[in-house]
Order: structure tokens, then C-alpha cells, then sequence
């Protein structure tokens, strides 16, 4: 399938300031190997925190990882603070129940999304669509839609396997938003469906371990698996 203008125009900024952030890290490297950078910028400038920052920026370049950016962005300005100002010797411990209100904050406006996804499909049943939620738990799926449509799958400390292998796709492009935070889902999939993986993965990772087929997939039907991995993640398989 082809890829529209603005998808083009994304990438090319992304990839601008990609560019420019490693050429600047490499002048400031050269500047502190001729000594010139005062130790207490060093000290600041070198750390994973600042990296954590970085690395946010870049995301936020990207339309679809905004959310992911400014969540890297808070954990790095999180435990940078400390090193400007004097800050309570709590200050640390207030980290992981930050973490979780921010998470649930994540999960709570992630179930907006759906709506906007599906909102355009007509006749939608139970079994075409998924709205799945795991916590501390999940469990195994059979998914036989003739009409899958994607859906929402939230996963935290817990996670869901689906098969669809008896399963046909909607046409068009059908999208399964995921937010994976310390767990995660495998998803089994028909040899012809054709897959785009669109996932943002932070200390996690999703795969696709598809094994390579002679099958022809049909660019008329898509499903495209997106969203954000926290310390979590998944894979898709063609094979039980």
C-alpha cells in the first residue's frame, strides 16, 4: 500500500531532529574531550535522565507517540530535579505512586481512542470488535469474526493469547490499540493477513515472529496494532 503525503512529512521531521540531536551530542562530545564544558553542565548533560529527556523530544516529533515523549520526558525530569533545586529527602519515594496515578491517567484517556477508531465501521458485533482489559490476570481467546474489526486491549501486570487463525478481517485498514505496562499479549494470526506493526515500546518490546509464507496477503485488509509498551510487550505469530 502506498503511503500518503503527510505520512512522508512526519517521518522526514522525526528524522530532522533525529539528525540534529546527534550532531549536537557529538559537538558536545568533542567539547568535553577538549575540556571545555564545565563539570557541572558534564554532570547534567551525561546522565540517563537527560537521556530519558532526549529520547522524549524525539517521540514527541512523531504524531502518534506524543503521549509516549511526555511521559519520557516527565520520568527524566522526575529525578533530574534533585540536581537544581533542594528538594524534600521523600522526594524519591513519591516516584513509583506518581507512576501509578499516571498510569491509570494513561489507561482512563486511552479509552477515548476506540471510538475514533471505529466510529466509521457500521454494524459492529461483540465478536468483531475487542475490548479487552487485564489486570493481574488474563487468560486465552478464540476470535472467529468473519468481520474483525481491531478493538482496545489494556494489559498491566497480566495479559490475554488470542487466536485468530479462523478468523477474516473487515476490509479496510482495522486497528487494535494496545497499552501494555508490565504485561502484555500474543496475538496468532492467518498466514494472508496483512500485519503493519505501529507500537512504541519503553524498556519492553513487541515482535512479530511471523514465519515467512508463500501465501499472498491482501492489501485491501490491514490490521495495524498500535499503541505504547511500559516496561511490557507482546509478539504476533502465524503458528500455535
Amino acid at each position: 500500500m502506498e503511503r500518503q503525503p503527510h505520512q512522508f512529512k512526519r517521518s522526514g521531521r522525526a528524522q530532522l531532529l533525529l539528525g540534529i540531536v546527534l550532531m549536537f551530542i557529538g559537538l558536545f562530545l568533542i567539547a568535553d574531550i577538549a575540556d571545555v564544558i564545565p563539570w557541572r553542565l558534564r554532570d547534567l548533560l551525561f546522565t540517563w535522565q537527560a537521556l530519558l529527556i532526549l529520547l522524549g523530544v524525539i517521540f514527541i516529533s512523531g504524531r502518534e507517540s506524543k503521549g509516549t515523549g511526555l511521559i519520557l520526558i516527565l520520568i527524566g525530569s522526575f529525578f533530574l530535579l534533585p540536581k537544581f533545586f533542594p528538594l524534600p529527602h521523600y522526594w524519591r519515594s513519591l516516584f513509583w505512586p506518581s507512576l501509578l496515578i499516571l498510569l491509570g491517567l494513561i489507561v482512563i484517556f486511552s479509552s477515548g481512542r476506540r471510538g475514533s477508531v471505529l466510529g466509521h465501521k457500521k454494524k459492529v458485533s461483540s465478536d468483531d470488535v475487542l475490548d479487552d482489559v487485564a489486570v493481574f490476570g488474563g487468560g486465552d481467546r478464540i476470535i472467529n469474526s468473519q468481520q474483525f474489526q481491531g478493538g482496545k486491549i489494556t494489559n498491566i501486570f497480566g495479559g490475554f493469547k488470542y487466536d485468530m487463525t479462523n478468523a477474516r478481517l473487515a476490509p479496510g485498514r482495522n486497528f487494535i490499540d494496545v497499552v501494555m505496562i508490565f504485561g502484555g499479549s500474543r496475538f496468532i494470526i492467518p498466514d494472508d493477513w496483512d500485519l503493519k506493526v505501529e507500537v512504541t515500546n519503553i524498556f519492553g518490546g513487541f515482535s512479530d515472529k511471523r514465519v515467512k509464507s508463500i501465501v499472498v496477503q491482501d492489501p485491501e485488509q490491514v490490521l495495524v496494532i498500535r499503541g505504547t509498551t511500559l516496561f511490557g510487550g507482546g509478539e504476533v505469530v502465524n503458528y500455535r
